[in-house]
């Protein structure tokens, strides 16, 4: 959704005003009052309060703030996960932590279950009310008398995006946000990189069924005895994608992504990436390497220094990455540990948050605003550092050629990766079976176990033979990758459609190849996401796959690796090799690719990496 300045300067000040004094007026306020105790400060705890949408649905949203406390700068964060959780629910400590610091240091905290979902009325369908139902609760929180009218907004994944959407409306109390771990463009950025269907947001839909189902029976529904919730890993595998009957019945959301597989007008309408230039307020973006939405997190950063709607939104935009995961801020993982340093709390992440109001909120000059805008955490040698901006401002692209004698299958295999042109060498080809798929082994994923995210060693997947694997020799001196990363490959397939896979990973001298970072692209998406071509057989094409992004030192005696492939299953969906709508196929319909990578002189496939000389 992209609205002119000139519509919005015409009537948006005029219906922020009628709609606050309304508000002020019809608000329902069905909740009880306690007092609670934070470090012991007391603080007033307000319960489902039913705030009325335009619309007229109302929405639960409760309210933590200081006993006879002037009326104070207020944080707002909605979302689907239960607002009750914000508080109580140890699993989510961090946030918590985040919230009781926030109310003593003299916020007001504002949380709403979003519409459809927990306390509140209406139906839940993902992202689509977001816009307005934001901008209407952020008029009705600056008219409430324990408010002074100034805002911000806090929250991480889908309440990330509850913060861009509305922002992109321009509400004038809005003056900085803190989205963690959020999307950007929801096609590319979110539900199809690369122009394939990512599963951890079937894993989610599955999450949101018991909801669903708890509110319909509420409503009197007779929801059979014998119905119950498929595990993730049966979702996962079902052939047709989301073919489950529950899927169907209590997410049928996920049905209408499906059914949209092109970016385009559909997606745009709710991706903080098509609003940009409306945005005015500064935002602090938090994310991870391993993190599913750091290629969102990166985009939101550089799009709103490019486009935002004000001075102070492109001059003053901050951002912080870290060893993390989508969930996991702590750096220590089961096979790979960054140090003390890594973790959320060893830098005080919600003491930065609070500097962070305090100047944009408050007025406090505490020079946060002057600080270099980029924090980043230094994978290899495990360090945080400062920098100027993002990508960091002495990078140097330098191209690692792919080479082999025709054998790179398996890290056994002849495969190559160096600064020298390709010349006359054979190709190298494989069998992509997406019924035998290369499974998901850690990286930027969401998926079950504690050890299923984040860095992890490949050795295992090496060892197939549709994985081609491309290695430097051993290094005589550390290389620093620090930024986003690009792999330009020449190839050419049996299949009328097929998907292309690559990982860059670390490899230590005692042979384990951590990943660092990944991508994929749909062939049928070799010229636009908007529009697929299907490929002729045993043609040539160059295909640019995103890698996303990482920060890495490669050490003296470790190895620099490129894996190639044609699946990474369940982080992405199989692709069936037909050309189809792949979501409609079943297993009988999927059939084999044979696929070939060419590196030669006419056709240099490259690994393009960010080099930091320093």
């Amino acid at each position: 959704m992209k609205i002119r300045k000139s519509e919005k300067c015409s009537c948006l000040n005029v219906y922020s005003l009628l709609f606050t004094a309304l508000l002020s007026l019809i608000t329902v306020p069905l909740y009880a009052q306690t007092g609670v105790k934070a470090n012991d400060t007391a603080i007033v705890v307000e319960k489902n309060i039913m705030v009325p949408m335009r619309d007229g649905v109302r929405l639960a949203t409760d309210i933590y703030r200081l006993r006879d406390a002037a009326p104070s700068p207020v944080l707002i964060t909605r979302t689907p996960y239960n607002k009750d959780n914000l508080w109580a629910n140890t699993l989510q400590a961090r946030r918590t932590d985040d919230a009781k610091r926030f109310v003593d240091a003299g916020y007001t905290v504002v949380v709403q279950d979003v519409r459809g979902r927990y306390a509140s009325e209406s139906d839940f369908n993902p992202h689509a009310n977001e816009t307005n139902d934001g901008v209407d609760m952020f008029a009705w929180v600056s008219a409430q008398p324990w408010s002074n009218g100034i805002l911000g907004t806090f929250g991480g994944s889908y309440p990330g995006g509850t913060q861009w959407l509305p922002a992109r409306e321009n509400p004038p109390a809005l003056k900085a946000m803190v989205p963690e771990v959020t999307f950007s463009d929801m096609y590319e950025g979110n539900t199809h990189p690369g122009g394939v269907k990512v599963l951890h947001d079937l894993r989610w839909t599955v999450g949101m069924i018991p909801d669903v189902i708890r509110r319909r029976q509420a409503a009197g529904e007779n929801i059979p005895a014998n119905e119950e919730l498929p595990s993730v890993n049966t979702v996962l595998n079902e052939l047709p994608l989301a073919g489950h009957p529950m899927i169907k019945k209590y997410g049928s959301f996920y049905h209408d992504w499906l059914n949209h597989p092109t970016a385009g007008t559909y997606w745009d309408s709710i991706s903080p990436s098509a609003g940009y230039g409306n945005i005015t307020a500064p935002a602090l973006n938090i994310s991870g390497w391993y993190d599913i939405f750091i290629w969102g997190t990166l985009q939101n950063y550089l799009g709103m220094k490019d486009k935002g709607g004000s001075e102070t939104a492109r001059n003053h935009q901050k951002l912080i990455i870290g060893p993390w995961t989508h969930g996991n801020f702590s750096g220590r993982f089961q096979e790979r540990y960054y140090g003390g340093e890594s973790s959320s709390d060893a830098i005080d992440l919600t003491g930065i948050k609070l500097r962070w109001y305090d100047h944009w909120l408050k007025g406090v000059e505490n020079g946060i605003d002057k600080e270099d805008p980029v924090m980043i955490f230094v994978m290899g040698i495990d360090k945080w550092r400062t920098e100027k901006d993002f990508p960091l401002p002495d990078t140097k692209y330098r191209n690692y050629y792919l080479h082999s004698a025709g054998k790179a299958n398996t890290l056994n295999g002849d495969g190559d990766l160096s600064l020298d042109l390709p010349r006359n060498e054979p190709s190298d080809v494989y069998t992509y079976d997406p019924m035998n798929p290369v499974p998901t082994v850690g990286g930027q994923v969401i998926l079950p176990g504690e050890n299923a995210m984040g860095p992890r060693d490949q050795q295992e997947v090496e060892k197939r033979e549709d994985v081609l694997v491309y290695t430097t020799p051993v290094l005589e001196k550390a290389v620093e990758v620090t930024g986003n990363i690009e792999l330009k490959l020449f190839i050419s397939s049996s299949a009328p459609d097929t998907d292309f896979s690559a990982k860059l990973v670390d490899v230590y001298p005692d042979g384990r190849a951590m990943i660092l970072t990944g991508g994929i692209l749909r062939a049928r998406y070799h010229n636009s996401f908007e529009k697929a071509e299907l490929l002729e057989q045993g043609k040539v094409y160059e295909l640019t796959i995103n890698l996303l992004a990482t920060s890495n030192v490669f050490l003296a005696g470790h190895r620099i690796r490129l894996e190639v492939s044609s699946s990474n299953f369940p982080q992405f969906n199989r692709n069936s090799n037909t050309g189809g709508h792949i979501p409609d196929e079943t297993a009988e319909q999927y059939r084999t690719a044979v696929n070939r990578i060419y590196h030669e002189e006419s056709y240099p496939s490259r690994l393009i990496l960010p080099i930091i000389e320093r």
